[in-house]
């Protein structure tokens, strides 16, 4: 019949913005990285959705969970600057962020930058730092910029900061400051693979015959195509309805009798564009109420803190989340 709707699997959209050269990137991102890393298909994704979200990244988990080798071989996929700086409790800031230094031909103190001027800083054992050595990242993480004796050094786009820490081992450490947790975008937390995963993880080194894992990454990004895949993120379309989901999502951790500390309206942006990479490596162009559940937990885990009744109880900020998310809800 001539007014014969058409069947639910002759619907198709068409995007506004082309994600074709954005979703190709993504997937030979996670060609390079899973051939390496197994059973991490989660902890792969939200480090390129943070990359593409432009944020920083914290990794939690117990030592020989691929934490830090993920994130160097992760560097290694782009065509960027990479250093590494380990934490320890005699690193003072100007070991991080670099010093000023008498030029003894111009008789003028010249600026010496430190390892964090490069494009993807890992900073392994974060909590093993002092307070004033993690102080140096505050200005560094949110500005993208430090100043040292009044003058201003910008960090060269892009730059992202992964940085990892154990939650087992308490002795020699030095607790992050909510501000500094405020500034990463994601906290992801690793845990052991299945044993069918660890079986892998032995073919995989077995095959090797001892060849460096970084032997095998290709780049696959350089700074001005990543450039131009956040300016399509930034374009991804988001209704006003899901804004106020958000908000008001945000908003019930701030008086939850759970929780001690809610989260702050920067969360509520890390939500807002974590969702919008998530949708665009989905491949649309506008963002579903499910892109922002995937994210609310790595964006949220480590910006609530749990009341001190509910923590000796044995509750989680995972759980406090998922009571949150089931009782707002889900526009349509």
């Amino acid at each position: 019949m001539e007014n014969e709707e058409p069947k639910n699997d002759e619907i198709t959209f068409e995007n506004r913005i082309p994600l074709d050269e954005l979703k190709q990137a993504v997937e030979s991102l996670k060609v390079q990285l899973s051939g390496i890393i197994i059973g991490q298909e989660k902890f792969i994704e939200l480090l390129i959705v943070g990359l593409l979200a432009d944020g920083h990244v914290l990794i939690e988990g117990v030592p020989g969970v691929a934490k830090t080798i993920t994130a160097k071989l992760f560097a290694k996929t782009l065509k960027t600057g990479f250093s590494r700086i380990q934490f320890t409790p005699d690193l003072m800031p100007s070991d991080v962020l670099g010093t000023s230094v008498l030029n003894s031909r111009t008789s003028d103190f010249e600026f010496k930058p430190g390892p964090v001027f490069s494009n993807i800083v890992l900073i392994d054992e974060i909590n093993r730092a002092p307070a004033k050595t993690q102080a140096a990242l505050f200005e560094v993480m949110e500005e993208r910029q430090i100043t040292i004796d009044g003058t201003r050094h910008s960090m060269p786009p892009p730059f992202m900061v992964i940085a990892t820490q154990n939650p087992i081992e308490q002795e020699g450490t030095y607790a992050l400051p909510e501000a500094q947790l405020d500034r990463f975008l994601f906290k992801i937390k690793v845990d052991y693979p299945s044993m069918e995963e660890e079986v892998e993880i032995l073919q995989s080194h077995h095959e090797r015959q001892g060849v460096a894992p970084q032997d095998t990454i290709e780049a696959v990004l350089d700074p001005e195509k990543l450039r131009l895949l956040r300016e399509q993120i930034q374009g991804i379309r988001i209704e006003k309805k899901l804004l106020g989901y958000i908000a008001e999502v945000i908003g019930k951790t701030r008086n939850h009798p759970h929780l001690y500390l809610g989260a702050s309206p920067r969360a509520s942006i890390a939500v807002m564009n974590a969702s919008k990479a998530v949708a665009a490596v989905d491949g649309r162009d506008f963002v579903i109420p499910e892109d922002i559940k995937k994210v609310l937990e790595p964006v949220l885990g480590h910006r609530i803190i749990l009341s001190p009744e509910r923590e000796m109880e044995g509750s989680t900020t995972a759980g406090v989340i998922d009571m949150i998310t089931h009782s707002v809800e889900i526009p349509r």
